[in-house]
């Protein structure tokens, strides 16, 4: 009887993690912008190296996102919708048909809109 009971637990907490690993969610890219990523010697000469970061933003979150490395050249035009997962410190997402997977910056709370809301006057 125990073992059966235990069994089942295992089960139930194991379908549970299962889904907790697969929460996408929703956003769109709203900004980007070319940051420095660090510099490279190249005969004697420094070389500022630029990598491209985001703004995801969600209902209630905007996350800046950048390349991990600064190689991949390829622009996400902004308002694209993507649909996305966090694991720690990565964000793997889909734009238009293709995979990518970017460090999470930062976070923060997205902006109210204040154009939505009426004036208390």
């Amino acid at each position: 009887m125990k073992k059966t009971f235990l069994l089942a637990a295992v089960g139930v907490l194991a379908a549970i993690c299962a889904q907790a690993d697969d929460k996408t969610q929703t956003g769109t890219i709203i900004s980007e912008s070319s940051v420095s990523c660090g510099s490279k010697l190249e005969k004697k000469k420094q070389t500022e190296l630029l990598c491209q970061e985001y703004v995801v933003r969600t209902d209630t979150t905007d996350y800046h996102i950048r390349q991990m490395k600064s190689v991949e050249k390829e622009l996400i035009p902004i308002n694209t919708p993507i649909e996305f997962s966090l694991d720690k410190d990565k964000i793997k997402f889909k734009a238009a048909g293709k995979s990518y997977e970017y460090i999470v910056v930062s976070e923060a709370a997205a902006a109210a809109d204040t154009a939505a809301k009426p004036s208390l006057r």
